[in-house]
């Protein structure tokens, strides 16, 4: 592992890393952001996927996040959100190839050969960094953005006991209902919409809910509304009876704008989930 930057923040560090990645088959970066506490002994950690078009720098600058982490003494990591590299398969659409992963297991040509971010955020990354670094790893939380949302609230649910609270951002809720998750789905894991229910987070919740708290911010006015499926995963949470606060902010769209004004709620969410026994 290599570290290609580190600088002072909030009284603790913000760091990126590059490591050889045995999942993607290639070099994958991420961001690591240390609290003053993780100088004494392993802090929580709370998980920040991004969405589309973006790599593991766009929250870590444009998020707020750490100020508010550092309150809580928790330690982010910001992973990116495909693989990279020349010898990477990629698409001339934004929402297709590098930048956009969808954190899952590529089964189809020629994205198979790399596109395995579901096993890179379920199992290498988290082994990587819990060896590497002074991180709690039984004190996990994560959240995510627009595509990054999907994929936090996925493997949440997928994951019984590796989380302790999900939250997401503007999250792609019902990806198998929407032209953001059907054409990334058939690309990546075939025609055959079965294969794609393991990825359906409205599905996902339906069926088995999360054993924790859940909070979902959406702007009411964010461009990409009809694509999203807040509506459905609404109803999916009152299904399941689930334990959750799903908000639509009036006047707020996608952007990061909206994402940094509710991090604090988020960070002080998952604190208390984090912090209690």
């Amino acid at each position: 592992m290599e570290k290609l930057s580190e600088n002072k923040c909030f009284g603790g560090t913000q760091a990126v890393f590059s490591h050889a990645s045995t999942s993607c088959n290639c070099e994958m970066t991420f961001g690591l952001f240390l609290p003053a506490e993780a100088k004494d002994g392993p802090v929580p950690v709370l998980w920040y996927l991004s969405g589309l078009t973006c790599t593991h720098e766009n929250a870590m600058t444009k998020a707020g996040a750490q100020a508010w982490a550092a309150e809580q003494g928790i330690a982010l990591i910001f992973p990116d959100t495909s693989p990279r590299g020349g010898d990477v398969a990629d698409d001339e659409a934004y929402d297709l190839g590098k930048g956009a992963g969808f954190y899952v297991n590529a089964t189809q040509a020629p994205w198979s050969t790399h596109f395995r971010m579901w096993d890179y955020l379920a199992s290498e990354l988290p082994e990587l960094v819990g060896a590497e670094f002074p991180l709690d790893m039984s004190r996990q939380a994560i959240t995510g953005h627009s595509m990054g949302g999907h994929g936090a609230l996925t493997l949440a649910l997928s994951l019984p006991g590796r989380f302790k609270s999900v939250s997401a951002f503007a999250p792609i809720c019902n990806p198998t209902a929407s032209d953001w998750g059907q054409k990334q789905f058939t690309a990546y894991l075939g025609e055959d919409a079965a294969n794609w229910q393991a990825h359906d987070a409205t599905v996902l919740m339906r069926d088995v809910g999360f054993d924790g708290p859940v909070l979902i911010d959406t702007g009411a006015d964010d461009q990409f509304f009809e694509l999203l499926g807040t509506e459905a995963m609404g109803a999916a949470l009152a299904a399941q009876k689930q334990e959750a606060t799903l908000r639509l902010q009036k006047g707020y769209d996608h952007s990061y704008f909206f994402v940094s004004t509710f991090m604090e709620d988020h960070v002080t969410f998952h604190a208390e989930a984090l912090y209690t026994e």
